[in-house]
């Protein structure tokens, strides 16, 4: 593990891999929630990173963080959040034959992950969500789309991700939901924040429901 100091008041961390960033995350919030760790303002993940920022005494941390134990994160520990989702995006069908199957057998594949969101970025609201075993990974679009309809669902490499809003966009399109993503007016306003785990359900039912998903 590396830590770096950031100006007077943060340290970022880099735990040597993106599952371990994802654990010293979860970790840092758990004892942030449970008091043992020191007042800070902001804990912020990223793909390989950790901010720690607003510490009054980061050398002190910083000595701490080399003898931590850091589990990976619980299943159900967090916040969790169902989507519903309508598989009706134009790469459906090429993403089914990267996998083998049948573009009707997406949704039971896509719905038996229990996703976690890694950390947030490129646009607000939007969630790398961290999960999809290995096989089912898929490479960006060789030619991005300049525009990409918002609640779109899309897969790229190790991540899964809803499209907050219209934008250009590189990632495979499997289907959409109408779920807002980023809503200034709502608290919080975003439905997904990192640690939240994430279910994608058929279509049909209400809207997204924060539940515990066990």
């Amino acid at each position: 593990m590396r830590v770096l100091r950031v100006g007077r008041h943060a340290l970022l961390v880099e735990p040597g891999s993106p599952e371990a960033a994802s654990a010293l995350h979860a970790e840092l919030m758990r004892r942030r929630e449970t008091g043992e760790l020191p007042p800070v303002r902001e804990i912020v993940p990223a793909a390989h990173t950790v901010l720690v920022d607003g510490l009054d005494d980061p050398r002190a941390l910083a000595a701490e963080l080399a003898g931590w134990e850091v589990p990976p994160p619980s299943a159900g520990a967090g916040r969790a959040v169902r989507i519903p989702v309508r598989y009706d995006g134009p790469d459906l069908a090429e993403v089914a034959g990267r996998w083998g199957v049948p573009p009707e057998t997406v949704p039971e594949i896509v719905g038996g992950v229990r996703f976690r969101v890694a950390f947030c970025g490129f646009a607000p609201g939007f969630g790398y969500l961290t999960g999809l075993p290995e096989r089912y990974r898929v490479p960006r679009r060789a030619t991005p789309r300049t525009s990409v309809p918002a609640g779109s669902l899309a897969l790229a490499g190790e991540y899964a991700g809803v499209y907050p809003r219209s934008s250009p966009g590189g990632w495979q399109l499997i289907g959409s939901t109408g779920e807002v993503l980023w809503d200034p007016a709502r608290e919080p306003a975003a439905l997904l924040a990192p640690g939240t785990e994430v279910r994608f359900v058929p279509d049909g039912g209400p809207a997204a429901v924060r539940e515990g998903l066990r």
